[in-house]
Parts: C-alpha cells; structure tokens; sequence
C-alpha cells in the first residue's frame, strides 16, 4: 500500500498471501476493505481499516480471478475470471479469518512421522507419510487423519475442502449454506464493469465478446 504525499509516495505496508500475480483490485469504502484477485484462483479479502491485519479467502473459482466488481449499496462482491464462472459473494455476511497452517513433523493426530523426518522414522520403524493440513483448523495431518471433505462457506470454501475428522465432525452441526451464488458466464471473462444503480454488469471476454447483464434479481 502507498500513501500520496506532497513530497511524493510513501510505502505503508505489504500486503502478502497471493501465490499468483494479483489480476485486479476493487475497494470498499465503507467498511475499509480491499479485494484482491489472483491468477492462483483465489480472492483475498484484507480488512484494512477495521481489525487491521485480518485477511478473509474467497475460494469460488475453478480458474485464474481475472476480474472483480463491488456493489456498496448491497455489499455484494462480483467476481469472475478464465472459468468462465460469475459468482455473487455476500459481504454482508459472518466470515471468519482463513487459519494459518501449521508446519510440523509429526501428524498432529495420530502422531506418525512424515517423509522428511528420517530421525522418527528410524526410531519407530516406520515408512514417512506424506503431509496435508485440515482448512478449518489448520493442523498438519496425514491422509488418513483427513480423509473427509466439506464446504466451510464461513471461511470462504464454496467447494469441498480437505478437513480432519474432528473438524468434520463440528462442521457436520453447523449452518454450511453458501454464501455466494454461482452463474455460467459463457465465456471466459477478462474485464468488467458494473452499474450498480442501473443493475447492468458488462462483461469482456477473451472471445472478443462484450456482453451486458441484467443484475436487478442479485442486486
């Protein structure tokens, strides 16, 4: 982030949890949020200007984020990208801070050693299993321990996710109704533009197509 100065730009911070190039950006006045979206299919929401440092994932796309649009009024965010996908994300709604994951030798449940530990896997006598992390808690655990997957829309999984089984057991009791809705764009999106006074949303495709959507139902 950079601030404008009369004596010219200033660094304020970096903002870091992307794997992919960053593709577009769109920003919420009103609750000092910035979206962020990337070509590792991922979006990133950072909220600046409320509790500092906390950042949310949306995971709804199949294929690189290419573009994003926010409706205030509705506290509605729009993206799509190259699967050729728009969905509708609540912002209005309860999300919680996507947990970091834990880096560790051992699988944090049943206690077997991993690949790269050869010092417990000679003491034990065992082969070295392979790694995974539950998105919910963000344990390191074997693929044994993490054989369940589900939606976790609260912390922006809108498909299936890997959880361990104790996580998938708080889960299954829990409201897991998505919190975005999905639409087939028929093409391959690069850039958009949304109207949200006039409820039109125009869309760019990498066919060369321009397309021009009637919002008024999700907005």
């Amino acid at each position: 982030m950079i601030k404008c100065e009369p004596t010219g730009l200033k660094e304020i911070t970096k903002l870091k949890g992307h794997t992919g190039s960053v593709r577009s950006l769109e920003w919420d006045s009103a609750q000092q949020r910035l979206f962020s979206g990337s070509y590792d299919q991922s979006i990133i929401v950072w909220d600046i200007g409320g509790q500092q440092g906390t950042a949310y994932e949306l995971q709804g796309h199949r294929n690189r984020v290419s573009a994003l649009c926010y409706a205030p009024m509705k506290r509605v965010l729009i993206s799509s990208g190259e699967d050729a996908v728009i969905v509708f994300w609540d912002m209005a709604a309860q999300r919680k801070e996507t947990p970091e994951w834990v880096e560790s030798d051992l699988c944090q449940l049943c206690r077997r050693p991993f690949f790269w530990n050869l010092r417990a896997m000679v003491e034990t006598h065992t082969i070295g299993i392979r790694q995974h992390h539950c998105r919910a808690c963000g344990r390191a655990v074997c693929d044994t321990c993490s054989q369940t997957t589900i939606v976790i829309p609260k912390l922006g999984f809108e498909f299936p996710v890997r959880v361990c089984g104790p996580c998938h057991g708080l889960l299954k009791g829990q409201d897991l109704t998505s919190l975005a809705t999905f639409h087939d764009a028929k093409h391959s999106i690069g850039f958009m533009n949304l109207d949200e006074q006039q409820k039109r949303l125009l869309t760019v495709g990498h066919d060369r197509v321009i397309k021009l959507w009637d919002v008024s139902q999700l907005l």
